[in-house]
């Protein structure tokens, strides 16, 4: 019978444990120097070797064979019996899953108390999953805890050590804890690599990059997709073969989402989705994977290099890096673990993903201040292309030798006049619209009614509460390129389009002393653009 490859090439020595270095030496140390402790915690995520470690310290202290350094030669009949979990006397395992009462705690305690086997052998105890353990079986353990008999020695493995400290906070204090790392995807990566040369078996890069993503940090996740793999077809693993067995989307998919956002294209969002559930894809599986790719991108943005990428993904992020904003993706970002949740609970999260797509390639841009006042992000001069207006072309400037700034502002191209400004208007929304694609489209519903400097009155065709709501809330965008338009300052006043009929069965308002207040502050703002401002900012008001 063909042995797993994740037992076959477990760690025999504390030396072989991947990234675990700073629980290694402690352990190595303790049984060199016979300053070994009577119980230890090792915590820490699935699949990073809690319980090879344990089984490593009880090969040590039983091994005859042992090095100088502490650790056991691996060979010895003792240490292949531990290894191999084969039954053992003085090495005992218990999976506190299904012995987790107080019963088994108790029998647990009495084997405790018989002296191991062999005169200098040391009784290992390595208790796995131990927060399953309940509160009366911790409480059944704390005394041998406390006053152990000699050469006994108690390890104890858990993922979630915070249950053991709701459950248990005595028992902590009388253990010594190892915190355990989760293991990058390179280390999984390299030692796959070993894995497959000692099984003279060739792979792919990509193929063995997309098993260390996938395992999560775990070594032991890696080695059983490993064996997945091998087991599926003949020959060298590939990309190919190893998406297949996970059912993992293609970096393509991803790089296309990258496309969506960054050319705002979202008309591209149904088709994406549609190929992805005919090809059978979980999209919550698919939106987990954009999410990195998207974090990945904002690390090459941010100077870092991202662990973990196949050479295609790592080119699709060159291609993006500087047509997405940092800030755009992170709000990308936000918006996903807005959703995240909703995606895996729904039952039609087909659904909310393509509205989230939606989202990414409707998404206003962030602007660079920089920019806004002539200059790019980067330097260069983002100066506008004139547009077509309703005034015909001045003629050219005599040529005049060049400053490094203008002091008068550039001549106006439309008059500060309503019917210009009503010629005007289409190329106006247009130039918003490109701005913040929602408030252009709510000011393409718009039509000047009224032009009493500084004010500009504009009417919806139909009443629109969320048009009315983004048109105040960014008038100031609309404001700023009738500035750049007309050369001087214009305020913005949306109103709504009265229903037929109103104007009659309206009742008339009646005055009262705020009112008139109101009116005659209302007046002086209209009057004076910086009493205007004034007002804003000091919320004045009228007093007599």
């Amino acid at each position: 019978m063909t042995i797993a490859l994740a037992r076959r090439y477990r760690p025999k020595r504390f030396a072989d444990l991947l990234v675990q270095d700073h629980v290694a030496a402690v352990l190595r140390g303790a049984v060199a120097r016979g300053r070994v402790g009577h119980g230890y915690l090792l915590t820490g995520p699935r699949g990073v070797g809690k319980t090879t470690a344990a089984r490593i310290l009880a090969m040590a202290l039983n091994c005859p064979n042992r090095d100088a350094a502490g650790d056991p030669c691996g060979e010895c009949e003792n240490c292949l019996r531990v290894w191999s979990g084969s039954a053992n006397l003085d090495v005992v395992e218990i999976d506190a899953a299904s012995n987790r009462g107080v019963d088994d705690a108790r029998e647990l305690r009495e084997r405790a108390m018989y002296a191991a086997s062999r005169e200098g052998h040391h009784k290992v105890y390595i208790v796995d999953e131990a927060h399953m353990l309940t509160r009366e079986a911790w409480n059944a353990l704390l005394k041998v805890l406390e006053e152990p008999p000699p050469g006994v020695v108690f390890v104890f493995a858990t993922t979630e050590p915070q249950k053991i400290a709701a459950a248990a906070a005595p028992v902590l204090s009388r253990l010594q804890r190892f915190d355990f790392r989760r293991i990058g995807p390179g280390a999984i990566r390299d030692r796959l690599r070993q894995v497959l040369e000692a099984e003279g078996i060739a792979a792919d890069d990509d193929a063995l990059t997309l098993i260390a993503r996938h395992a999560d940090g775990g070594m032991r996740d890696a080695l059983s997709v490993l064996d997945q793999c091998l087991s599926f077809g003949e020959g060298a693993v590939t990309a190919a073969r190893v998406r297949e067995v996970l059912g993992l989307v293609g970096d393509e998919l991803y790089a296309e989402v990258l496309a969506l956002a960054a050319e705002r294209r979202p008309e591209g969002v149904f088709p994406l989705v549609d190929r992805l559930v005919d090809a059978g894809a979980d999209v919550a599986e698919f939106m987990g994977g954009a999410g990195e790719t998207l974090r990945a991108l904002l690390m090459v943005q941010l100077g870092h290099e991202p662990d973990g990428l196949t050479e295609a993904m790592r080119l699709a992020l060159q291609r993006y890096r500087d047509r997405l904003e940092p800030g755009d993706v992170l709000r990308m970002l936000r918006l996903l673990a807005e959703s995240e949740g909703a995606i895996r609970r729904s039952t039609n999260p087909r659904l909310i993903v393509e509205t989230l797509l939606l989202r990414w390639t409707m998404l206003d841009r962030i602007v660079d201040l920089a920019q806004v006042l002539g200059e790019g992000p980067r330097g260069e001069s983002t100066e506008r292309q004139p547009r077509a207006s309703a005034a015909p072309p001045a003629a050219p400037a005599a040529r005049s030798a060049p400053v490094s700034a203008p002091a008068d502002p550039p001549p106006a191209a439309i008059p500060a006049q309503l019917d210009a400004i009503r010629v005007a208007w289409p190329d106006l929304v247009r130039e918003v619209r490109e701005r913040s694609r929602f408030l252009g489209e709510a000011l393409s519903h718009t039509t000047p009614a009224a032009l009493e400097l500084p004010w500009l009155t504009v009417v919806l065709a139909e009443p629109n509460a969320l048009f009315v709501e983004v048109l105040q809330a960014q008038a100031q965008v609309v404001e700023e390129a009738l500035r750049q338009s007309v050369g001087e300052a214009i305020r913005l006043r949306v109103t709504e389009a009265a229903p037929v009929g109103a104007a009659a069965s309206a009742p008339r308002r009646k005055l009262s002393d705020t009112s008139i207040k109101a009116d005659r502050l209302k007046d002086f703002r209209a009057r004076d653009p910086s009493l205007d401002t004034a007002a804003d900012a000091l919320d004045l008001e009228i007093v007599d």
